[in-house]
């Protein structure tokens, strides 16, 4: 009898037992399963969160380049007065050039040990330019050329001075990406090349020829140039008191020039351009600019350059002043045009020595 019960006893505990680790086990299943729908699920929401996110970055890169671009023309287009002055400050920015051209004995210069070479050769090789008389029977010429020309907005003001001006248009980045645009109806105009500058002028753009350019960079953004300006002739430099001075860069310009069909215009920003000697050595017109009419946001001052620009002109037949879009500068002009009445202004192309 004592066996039988003993016996149940076990099969009993072992019933209990065995229920105990079906249960345990039912447990961690529905644990494990309770777990890895949760994963599920926050995988689910994440993916679908992606791509609402993805979607959003499309649209919104689909519509932001127009906005901007709308936003930064209207900007450019009210734009009146720069919070820096476009170009460089430099002592040859003040001062009104008119090279004088003389045929020095050899021995003055065999005396003079500042004298090298090469100056004496530019000294006594004459342009087209130097070898120009001109007729006083003829009427001087003044060609204005307002540099830095971005927006429709400076493009009409100009336009509205009621008398030939030259524009001369910076190539399209971050800022003026439409100036390109903006030129092609005009049938006379120029591109103002940005090169480099001092190190204390800090409104640099973003693609500027430097002195440590190749050949190769250099020629490929003046071919870029006769793509996006492919009427244009004239160009001349924006800043570059450093480039215009440095012999290699400048002989690479003048290569890249001479074999896309343009001419330089030399700004003058530093009384040390080699400009002329390789305008010489490239068969291309040596032109340079007389006057510049805006270095003081004066009223008087501005047209008192502009005086001494016509008066340089009654002089020597022509003259080159350069200003820039300031709304000042183009209300003097435009007010001055009784100034203008003994002298003929004319764009670029139209310079007697060409």
């Amino acid at each position: 009898m004592s066996n039988k019960k003993t016996s149940k006893k076990t099969k009993k505990k072992s019933s209990q037992v065995s229920k105990s680790k079906l249960v345990k086990i039912f447990l961690l299943i529905f644990l494990f399963a309770f777990i890895a729908s949760g994963l599920s699920y926050f995988i689910m929401k994440n993916e679908n969160t992606n791509k609402s996110i993805k979607n959003d970055i499309l649209k919104t890169e689909k519509t932001l380049p127009k906005k901007q671009d709308k936003e930064i023309n209207e900007y450019f287009d009210k734009l009146e007065t720069p919070k820096e002055k476009f170009e460089e400050q430099t002592e040859e920015l003040k001062k009104d050039y008119e090279e004088v051209i003389k045929e020095l004995p050899k021995k003055s210069i065999e005396k003079t040990e500042v004298k090298k070479e090469t100056q004496r050769k530019q000294i006594i090789t004459k342009t087209s330019r130097d070898k120009y008389t001109h007729n006083k029977k003829d009427k001087a010429v003044i060609a204005i050329l307002i540099d830095d020309v971005s927006s429709s907005r400076q493009k009409k003001a100009i336009l509205d001075i009621g008398y030939n001006v030259t524009m001369a248009f910076l190539p399209p980045q971050k800022g003026h990406s439409n100036s390109a645009k903006i030129a092609q109806n005009q049938k006379v105009h120029m591109i103002h090349i940005p090169m480099q500058a001092s190190p204390k002028f800090k409104s640099t753009e973003k693609i500027t020829l430097t002195i440590d350019d190749s050949y190769k960079r250099i020629e490929s953004i003046i071919k870029n140039l006769r793509k996006l300006y492919p009427k244009a002739v004239y160009t001349n430099n924006h800043t570059g008191s450093v480039f215009t001075q440095n012999d290699d860069a400048m002989d690479k310009l003048f290569k890249a020039l001479k074999k896309y069909d343009f001419v330089f215009v030399d700004s003058r920003t530093t009384a040390k351009s080699v400009a002329k000697k390789y305008a010489l050595k490239y068969n291309m017109p040596y032109i340079v600019r007389n006057t510049f009419l805006d270095n003081e946001k004066d009223y008087t001052y501005i047209q008192n350059q502009l005086k001494k620009a016509i008066k340089i002109a009654k002089k020597r037949g022509y003259a080159i002043a350069i200003g820039h879009p300031h709304s000042l500068t183009l209300k003097v002009l435009k007010e001055s045009k009784h100034l203008l009445k003994d002298v003929q202004p004319i764009f670029i192309n139209k310079l007697p020595y060409l």
